[in-house]
């Protein structure tokens, strides 16, 4: 697993700008749908001067105005470390901000974007609860990369440390032949474990197994009820 990829494809045309009607459309069409908890996500837009943060901000908006009662959780990038992207969306009347640290800080080079980092995340993920301290923030770590117990006990120590209120664990699955290895197929035990040292550690929640993702349909029941207590309760803060 020297690589990402075991070769390197050849880089795709850069994509068209933002479409300036989607929030609206988006929040018409989540509206209609009847949930109760959305999850906002896209492609990495290093393109863009700001990231995407600012097509997010007016998304989350346009949600809220059209449904307020209507939870919004955005999985998002670390804006290459912009905070005042960062700041743009933790303002924007999001309840979850989810950014992903995907493993371990030895391993990061190796499976991250070079531009990324293990202390840049962790700084946009304080970054955004310091904006805003009634915001959950949410994060997840990929296992089976070839780390050991004692880097990823570290790696939730330090995610807990930057304020991080949800934490998911989940194995690595290699999407295509091109893509890293799976070093190890973590048994359900292991996973069990680190979710017992998480919530010892005061995670609010943490949802751990071979079949979690970031997205996860009982994370987000639990974190929708977590959200309207803590709203009623102070915000994220208050029981942390």
């Amino acid at each position: 697993y020297a690589l990402r990829y075991k070769t390197w494809p050849l880089s795709p045309p850069p994509p068209p700008p933002p479409d300036p009607t989607e929030p609206f459309h988006t929040a018409e069409a989540v509206a209609r749908w009847g949930v109760d908890y959305v999850v906002l996500t896209s492609v990495d837009r290093d393109d863009l001067p700001d990231g995407g943060a600012s097509h997010f901000a007016r998304t989350v908006e346009f949600i809220k105005l059209r449904k307020p009662s209507l939870l919004v959780e955005c999985l998002v990038s670390d804006f290459r470390g912009d905070t005042a992207a960062v700041e743009e969306l933790a303002g924007s009347g999001l309840d979850v901000y989810a950014h992903n640290v995907e493993t371990v800080r030895r391993l990061q080079g190796v499976v991250r974007d070079p531009r990324a980092g293990f202390d840049q995340s962790l700084a946009v993920l304080a970054h955004a609860k310091a904006c805003n301290p009634r915001l959950f923030t949410k994060s997840s770590l990929m296992l089976g990369l070839g780390e050991d117990e004692d880097e990823v006990i570290e790696a939730m120590r330090e995610l807990r440390g930057a304020g991080v209120d949800v934490l998911t664990l989940g194995q690595y699955l290699r999407p295509t032949e091109r893509h890293l290895s799976v070093v190890e197929y973590v048994p359900q035990e292991r996973f069990d474990w680190y979710r017992e040292r998480g919530e010892e550690m005061g995670f609010r929640y943490v949802a751990s197994g071979p079949l979690v993702r970031s997205s996860y349909r009982a994370g987000e029941f639990f974190l929708s009820r977590m959200v309207r207590d803590g709203r009623d309760g102070g915000g994220a803060g208050a029981d942390a």
